[in-house]
């Protein structure tokens, strides 16, 4: 066999291993492994074992995501996110939909704290899905709404997945997060303007239309809201002005995190341990399955498989609308298959050198990739935000349920990914400010 033909047949096992429920990091790892062996020899694959995962997981800029992650999941332990929470849902109450509106205003804010889309599904669901429920809400659009809100931590800086991108793909990560906040926002108001649209034409969806709240309520609902705000402004504010790198900004933020959580009182033994303990495993995963992904970058390149993925690409079209539809296909079928991260880090050895030969915009590229990653988190039989969804709620609402109200919100999803491509200076102008 060809080294190409070696490279494909390798990208088919990992395919199928991981459908098979194959750790994504090993499934990558053992195909790499064997694949170079069968090139080359196994003192080549074993030269690669040692040297290829510090080089890599050692990089400066890679730090960022566990301090980011640390810093979401204290303000989860902590309870950082109900008092916006209760004060959105008081002041936007009288909206069609309005306790739905505020869900994902609340994912949008949280999103911009945690950096992880699991972590607000999580966090947003034991809090926000009751109440719609107790209000009569239909099933499906409260626990849509959650699934779909929560991937706003994808794309909303910080951002984990944008972070992984911009190390893999040499881009400045401080230019994603910038990138990155407007088509945020863009996703969380399109949701909203469906939910009162949805809701206007069938008000039984959103139940009874509670009571305005009295002036007392409003003013004890805007007593717990500053937390949340203040440390978003901190971290953002700071990198935005180029006074702190992402990695800095993250560690600052996880410290703030836990300052505020001790002058409100809700720093136990138990929080600091609850948060620790979920950000050291959600670090090591990623870790995990970083090392398996530049394995398979260093087994696909000495293949030649990403020479001839982007040849096959570019002699149909050399187009930008062309190889964004390519790698729109693949991301939507990926995506219903493989999680965020592991389809990310999967699909970048192939996709990288792409975009380096036709001269396409990293920056934007990335975003349009992450848009389609947050996708991927609420498509069926996966939806990694679902199963989660579906696990904070001990079932009180089915899988079925939740994917039946999935369906507006990826309908909107695919409404702004095509604002997207179509106007990429939503993406870009804030970029070209940077510092």
């Amino acid at each position: 066999m060809s080294n190409l033909d070696i490279g494909i047949l390798g990208t088919v096992i990992a395919l199928v291993l991981i459908a098979l429920r194959v750790p994504i990091g090993l499934a990558l790892g053992l195909v790499s492994i064997v694949g170079i062996s069968q090139m080359f020899n196994m003192n080549v694959a074993w030269g690669m074992i040692s040297a290829t995962p510090f080089d890599y997981v050692g990089q400066w800029e890679l730090s960022a995501a566990p301090m980011f992650l640390l810093m979401g999941f204290l303000c989860s332990s902590t309870d950082m996110t109900r008092g916006l929470f209760l004060s959105l849902r008081l002041y936007l109450a009288r909206l069609p939909g309005g306790l739905a509106i505020t869900s994902v205003g609340a994912c949008a804010f949280f999103a911009a704290a945690s950096g992880s889309s699991v972590a607000t599904a999580s966090a947003m669901s034991r809090m926000a899905v009751p109440e719609m429920l107790k209000q009569g809400y239909d099933k499906g659009l409260a626990t849509g709404t959650i699934a779909a809100s929560g991937t706003l931590g994808s794309l909303i800086p910080p951002s984990v997945l944008l972070i992984l991108y911009g190390v893999y793909a040499q881009v400045s990560v401080g230019q994603l997060f910038m990138a990155g906040f407007i088509p945020g926002i863009l996703s969380a108001l399109i949701y909203m303007a469906m939910i009162v649209t949805r809701v206007k034409l069938n008000p039984s969806l959103a139940g009874e239309t509670p009571p305005p709240p009295t002036e007392a309520e409003r003013r004890e609902a805007l007593r717990d809201v500053w937390p949340l705000p203040t440390l978003i402004l901190l971290v953002l504010g700071g990198i935005f002005s180029g006074a702190f790198s992402p990695t800095e900004a993250g560690a600052l933020g996880a410290f703030f995190a836990a300052v505020i959580g001790a002058v409100r009182g809700k720093l136990t033994r138990a929080a600091v341990i609850e948060a620790v303990t979920q950000a050291v495993v959600s670090t090591g995963s990623i870790f995990i399955i970083l090392i398996g992904s530049l394995f398979f970058t260093r087994f696909l390149a000495l293949s030649g498989l990403p020479t001839a993925f982007s040849n096959a690409i570019l002699s149909v079209s050399s187009e930008v609308w062309w190889i964004l539809f390519a790698v729109t296909v693949i991301y939507l079928v990926l995506g219903m298959l493989i999680d965020s991260i592991g389809l990310l880090l999967l699909t970048l050895p192939i996709l990288v050198p792409l975009v380096q030969t036709t001269g396409i915009d990293a920056i934007w590229f990335g975003i349009i990739i992450v848009k389609l990653l947050e996708i991927g988190l609420v498509t069926p039989p996966i939806g990694l935000n679902v199963y989660m969804i579906n696990g904070a709620l001990n079932n009180a609402v089915t899988l079925p349920e939740i994917f039946r109200g999935i369906w507006w919100f990826l309908l909107m999803d695919l409404a702004t990914l095509l604002i997207l491509i179509l106007f990429p200076a939503l993406t870009l102008w804030l970029p070209s400010l940077a510092y």
